[in-house]
């Protein structure tokens, strides 16, 4: 195996060392981080300490592993989530399937490494780039390497304890899985509700036509509702806050000095002589790869750029922008081609090739004999029909005067291809062009009046922050930051502001964060680390779920006749008509999201028969079934198959969040990732 496929597949414990080292440093700042001579607890689970050098070291060793790059808070928050579950499958998981018995023998291992058996550890490992097969020699290669070179024997530790842990892991699944099953009546029910719709009519007394004075919800009742169903109210630790936003907006100043800066560089840019170096030197210019017909231009691009003329400079969405033409080309729209993909090395055989197929030879048996990419080769080499646009560099060069019928070599990167042109449209003028674009931002001395007034409501708010808002004239908004949250909701780019509130105490006002293009303070308002929302936070919500009964229970007796049309009447409402009505549906045109309402019709047999009443999400309905219809699509054993793939994916998924659960764990990391 290559020194390069050792860093770029096996690279960890470099990653490793150099994770040590730093980690070395942080502590060694001691009080300065805030760890005061201790290793700081940044979660817990099951009932242990995970410690922040034992997650920093996790967090480099998978962050070496996946490849995945630190570029924005995406990428961040999916790796800190990979860490996170990786520490929960090695304290949680690992300890608990030894004790239930489940071991990965030597027997398993050889058949995974041999590919006998799937394995996606090793498959992310050893799978060959060009097929897309697992390569066994591979790992060969890799265990020979091992036992002479430390790091090699470090990384094909590091995989067997990945590969260990995925087996026991589907093992688990298995026993799992192993307990689901449906039976026959289940079979039957699902069978019908999948082949089976209703039509008919509806009608509805809607809690917002019946007014809230007309009846009373007491405390008592509130709290026995609470009591009763306290369960659904369990939540995670939680931090509230407050904050304002000084948004930085550019000023009209800003916008005329802005725009004659740009026609000043326009002025210039439509003078140079060399477009390229122009474009290069200016901080806001950029040289386009590929090649445009006016079809994929606006009518004004293509107007001044087709006829050699500079276009702009324009605002347009938000942004000043300019382009002058660099290159053009008559070449076709659309170019079909096979290929022959060789390594670069093979310069050789290349020749030979040419040589060949210019001479007669079959290009689609040449592509499945010598073309080293499989996904085409097995193809022929069929590439596709593709736009010219599509080709860049070499291949645009190349490309651009291509004939059909023609076969050309193109020497490019690590790899020479062989093409052979099927297609070529009719040429037309293709353009490459440089441009330049200056987005309308705020001036510095814009940000720095935005940053004063920020920092004068700073010193006001340390007195009180609501007077502070509103004498500023800004509107303070809230939030709530739930354990495990790495950003505020609604606030992007907020990491800062969320690692300051973990580890701020209540009244504490933040520094002026920079979030976006604009200047953040905050305040924290509230811990809460009950186990249970309290009460008094859901009081609305609770008032409102006991209204709705009251008025169930007011309305349903009046909602009774012989006929649809005669309930209706009874409640000065209209009749409706309701379509295609399914068991596993949860809207319905007309009363809309009503999944009660939707099962109720669903379970129904007779037709023409007035429902009782039903309670609803928005109203109290009754209706009638007028009709039933079977499409028989779904048959017994498809329905069975699909019954226990969905059971089987359901318990599994609630088995592993039982066991979190059960765990009682605690993360903690915000403070410090």
């Amino acid at each position: 195996m290559s020194l390069n496929t050792l860093r770029t597949k096996f690279g960890v414990i470099l990653s490793i060392v150099i994770g040590v080292a730093l980690l070395a440093f942080i502590l060694s700042l001691k009080t300065e981080m805030g760890f005061t001579g201790q290793d700081p607890k940044v979660g817990e689970i099951a009932g242990e300490n995970i410690n922040y050098s034992e997650y920093y070291n996790e967090y480099e060793q998978i962050k070496a592993q996946s490849g995945i790059q630190e570029t924005d808070e995406q990428q961040s928050a999916m790796l800190a989530n990979a860490v996170w579950q990786s520490l929960i499958a090695k304290r949680l998981f690992e300890p608990s399937l030894e004790e239930m018995g489940i071991q990965f023998t030597d027997s398993e291992r050889l058949a995974l490494l041999s590919g006998e058996q799937f394995s996606q550890t090793l498959y992310n490992a050893f799978a060959d780039p060009t097929t897309g097969e697992y390569n066994v020699a591979a790992v060969s290669q890799f265990l020979a390497e091992s036992e002479s070179n430390p790091q090699v024997a470090a990384a094909w530790a590091q995989l067997v304890e990945q590969l260990r842990l995925e087996s026991a892991m589907q093992k688990y699944y298995g026993l799992v899985k192993g307990g689901v099953y449906v039976n026959a009546l289940e079979v039957a029910q699902g069978q019908k509700a999948q082949n089976e719709t209703r039509s008919g009519k509806w009608v509805v007394k809607r809690y917002a036509d019946m007014p809230d004075s007309l009846y009373s919800v007491s405390s008592s009742e509130v709290k026995a509702y609470y009591a009763a169903h306290k369960n659904s109210y369990k939540q995670l630790p939680n931090r509230q806050l407050s904050y304002v936003v000084f948004e930085v907006t550019p000023t009209e100043g800003d916008m005329a000095a802005l725009e004659q800066e740009v026609k000043m560089v326009g002025e210039e840019f439509a003078a140079a002589e060399d477009v390229k170096a122009f474009a290069r030197e200016n901080r806001n210019g950029s040289i386009a790869e590929a090649y445009v017909n006016d079809t994929q231009l606006t009518t004004e691009e293509a107007e001044a750029l087709m006829a050699g003329k500079m276009y702009g400079p324009v605002l347009k969405n938000n942004e000043w922008t300019m382009a002058r033409v660099l290159d053009t080309k008559m070449a076709p729209d659309s170019i079909g081609v096979r290929h022959i993909v060789l390594p670069y090395t093979e310069t050789e055989l290349a020749d030979s090739l040419m040589t060949a197929l210019k001479g007669g030879a079959d290009f689609a048996e040449a592509a499945a004999q010598y073309s080293v990419f499989a996904q085409t080769a097995q193809l022929g080499g069929e590439v596709g029909v593709m736009p010219f646009a599509a080709f860049t560099g070499e291949f645009a060069e190349t490309l651009a005067s291509a004939k059909k019928g023609d076969i050309v070599k193109i020497a490019s990167g690590d790899a020479i291809q062989i093409m052979q042109i099927y297609r070529a449209d009719k040429p037309s003028k293709h353009i490459r062009v440089a441009s330049i674009t200056y987005p309308v931002v705020a001036s510095s001395e814009t940000r720095r009046t935005a940053h004063s007034a920020a920092g004068s409501f700073t010193l006001a708010a340390k007195e009180d922050f609501a007077e502070a808002a509103s004498a500023a004239a800004v509107t303070p908004r809230v939030a709530t930051l739930v354990q495990g949250d790495r950003t505020i909701r609604g606030l992007e780019d907020s990491r800062e502001v969320a690692r300051w509130a973990y580890g701020a105490k209540v009244g504490d006002l933040s520094e002026i964060f920079t979030v976006g293009d604009d200047y953040v303070i905050a305040t924290l308002t509230a811990i809460d680390k009950e186990e249970y929302t309290p009460i008094e936070e859901v009081v609305p919500q609770i008032r409102m779920q006991l209204m709705r009964d009251k008025k169930f229970e007011a309305v349903k007796g009046q909602m009774a006749g012989a006929t649809i049309e005669e309930v209706a009447k009874a409640v000065e409402s209209e009749v409706n008509e309701y379509q295609d009505a399914a068991f596993g549906a949860y809207y319905l045109a007309g009363p809309g999201l009503e999944p009660t309402l939707i099962g109720a019709i669903a379970s129904t047999t007779e037709k023409g028969v007035v429902s009782a009443p039903v309670k609803g999400l928005n109203g109290v309905y009754v209706f009638t079934v007028e009709d039933i219809q079977d499409a028989a699509t779904q048959t017994e054993e498809a329905e069975r198959v699909r019954a226990q793939a969905v059971q089987e994916s359901m318990t599994t998924q609630s088995a592993l969040q039982a066991v979190q659960e059960m765990a009682e764990i605690k993360d903690l990391r915000g403070l410090y990732f």
